[in-house]
């Protein structure tokens, strides 16, 4: 029976969300109880960040799988060295503290088909003995939104269209949203001005989207999501309407992926009418969706410090790049 019990990884939260971004540090111990007196050959607390993307294509003998992998980073720091140490019967309590890399990096993430993944891992050595391991996920929070401050206020979109051959006139729809930078749980004030000056009737309909992309080498996957929906009263032939309404974008909304070479999340707004029998006219709104709370730096504005937990936009071309441990 092993004479270790009771190996326990923790960590400090530094926010209430439990989030960890570029530049945060990870500090927490290593616990374990001892019921009688051991030599343990080491001890050691690593974290890494990586991505990786699968998926299959085609069936039979043409059936293809597609993988791609990506590191951001691993690092490694030893409480007790490989050459071993003795150690008494009793409970002992070891501190870390790691400096998460500051470089872009994106935020955690999983998907049918590829994930980002952050995990912190504790690992005990014996002689003569598997090693013992503990391994907790950390939520990172990508604060990589480039050129954010250019995109912030509303957005509005035109598209006219005549009718074919089964009916006559055309039709034009003005539409705009008040924003194109939104966090999840936020409301989108959308409104469409319609011309219908056709012998159609029509309803316009208003929706949010989630599209997905994984990518490995040359060949894509792309997952669609609709994410909401509102449909409103039919425009009568003839006429003119104004209409509103308020998206709501779910709580647990994806927030933008766009800085990972194999998995990018987009999203958009979708403003059309719906007319029986012909194509259907649309205006399409793209939508960068930030985590609650995010705040992008003012033109001029200075970086820095960067306490952890604390939503604000880095330049990280102003620091050198980190140096990474080596190893499984």
């Amino acid at each position: 029976m092993s004479p270790i019990k009771d190996l326990l990884l923790a960590y400090e939260a530094l926010n209430e969300e439990g989030t960890f971004s570029a530049g945060d540090t990870l500090a927490g111990t290593v616990t374990f109880t001892l019921t009688k007196e051991s030599e343990v050959k080491g001890l050691m607390v690593k974290a890494k960040g990586d991505a990786d993307v699968r998926w299959s294509e085609g069936s039979g003998d043409s059936r293809k799988t597609r993988h791609d992998h990506k590191r951001y980073f691993k690092l490694k720091e030893f409480l007790i060295e490989e050459n071993g140490l003795l150690l008494p019967v009793g409970v002992h309590i070891f501190r870390f503290t790691l400096q998460i890399p500051l470089v872009d990096m994106p935020s955690s993430f999983k998907g049918a088909h590829g994930k980002i993944v952050y995990t912190l891992e504790a690992k005990m050595s014996r002689s003569w003995r598997w090693p013992i391991k503990e391994k907790i996920e950390l939520n990172f929070v990508s604060k990589s939104f480039p050129n954010l401050d250019q995109v912030m206020g509303s957005q509005s979109g035109t598209v006219d269209k005549k009718m074919g051959v089964f009916s006559k006139g055309e039709v034009q729809m003005t539409a705009n949203v008040n924003t194109k930078v939104c966090s999840p749980g936020d409301t989108l004030s959308v409104v469409a001005i319609i011309h219908n000056s056709s012998s159609k009737t029509m309803r316009p309909k208003f929706s949010l989207h989630e599209k997905t992309v994984y990518r490995a080498g040359s060949s894509t996957k792309v997952i669609e999501k609709l994410l909401c929906k509102m449909v409103g009263e039919n425009i009568a032939q003839n006429s003119e309407e104004t209409v509103s309404c308020q998206l709501e974008m779910p709580a647990d909304a994806i927030h933008t992926l766009h800085n990972c070479e194999i998995i990018s999340v987009e999203h958009y707004l979708k403003v059309y009418l719906d007319i029986s029998f012909a194509y259907d006219p649309e205006v399409v709104f793209p939508l960068v969706i930030v985590p609650s709370g995010f705040v992008p730096l003012q033109p001029g504005e200075a970086v820095g410090p960067y306490p952890g937990g604390a939503f604000g936009a880095p330049n990280y071309s102003d620091f050198p790049p980190p140096a990474f441990a080596t190893g499984p």
